[in-house]
């Protein structure tokens, strides 16, 4: 059983182990991309808080209409923003053209399905708080990332391995109780995806490379993918401040990183907004509070 696709959508590329540049040596040359890219990482850091002295001067109030939105507090949701916006990006490129999909189990797919649904939640919610947009709306990947399963898993679960240490951040920084419950409760979801991910691995056909067995994430460590919730705790990757978080997504949004990371940047992919369904309504935001 094959479930449909909820909205068009075009691709790109990435890796797998041994097939050219490995999870390690990938994230360990988008640290050293050098002075443009260091360049580039501060020109986001200073977009992504553009608006707060202005913001902070008038008395611009968040959606739950207590205190206004602080500058650290921006900071943090706009590049959660960003991240949002990649993960949607990512999963709609996933449904709609990585041909491992229609032959994963109906479960598996209603997970990717469920997960894109999710991640553009994330993102209006955070929008409607800075009420301001992402800054990038497009992406970058490696190459071979919607046609290789191996490689898309891996992406994948590297993605959402950043978006748990950004969102445990906001639980570190954030000023109010409000924002930091609100930002463990989408820490939650992500951990959901990155099992969830590492679940697929199994079920990948041998038509498409699979089962895979082993799965390899940001830290460029290769794992079992069997347990595919092999974490005891969440892990921080070490990150405190947002700005470290962002320079793990440097590659996906910037051209010049991208090409140092080995990425595809013949083609950028569109952030294309929409307005999500979530599966079921006892997981739906409510509030803040959470009730």
């Amino acid at each position: 059983m094959t479930l449909s696709k909820d909205q068009d959508a075009t691709v790109a590329v990435v890796p797998a182990d041994g097939a050219g540049m490995t999870r390690r040596s990938f994230f360990k040359r988008a640290t050293i991309v050098g002075a443009t890219s260091a360049v580039a990482l501060s020109g986001l850091v200073k977009i992504a808080s553009a608006q707060n002295e202005e913001a902070d001067a008038e008395n611009h109030k968040n959606d739950h209409g207590k205190n206004r939105l602080a500058k650290g507090d921006r900071d943090i949701l706009v590049a959660a923003e960003i991240a949002e916006a990649l993960a949607v990006t990512t999963y709609t490129n996933i449904i709609n053209t990585a041909p491992f999909f229609d032959r994963l189990p109906s479960d598996d797919q209603g997970y990717l399905i469920a997960a894109r649904q999710e991640e553009m939640s994330h993102y209006l919610l955070e929008q409607t708080v800075t009420d301001q947009f992402t800054p990038f709306t497009s992406f970058f990947y490696p190459k071979n990332m919607f046609a290789d399963a191996q490689t898309t898993l891996n992406t994948l679960v590297t993605l959402e391995d950043a978006f748990i240490a950004a969102y445990l951040i906001g639980v570190r920084n954030f000023s109010t109780t409000d924002l930091r419950v609100t930002a463990a409760r989408i820490m939650g979801i992500e951990s959901d995806h990155r099992t969830l991910a590492r679940v697929l691995a199994g079920d990948v056909s041998t038509q498409d490379g699979g089962p895979i067995e082993k799965i390899t994430g940001i830290q460029g460590v290769t794992e079992d993918a069997d347990p595919p919730n092999n974490n005891g705790y969440e892990r921080t990757l070490c990150l405190t401040k947002i700005e470290q978080a962002v320079q793990a997504l440097m590659p996906f949004v910037d051209a010049t990183a991208a090409k140092s990371a080995g990425f595809d940047t013949s083609k950028s992919y569109p952030f294309e907004p929409f307005n999500p369904t979530l599966p079921f309504p006892l997981g739906d935001f409510i509030s803040f509070k959470g009730c």
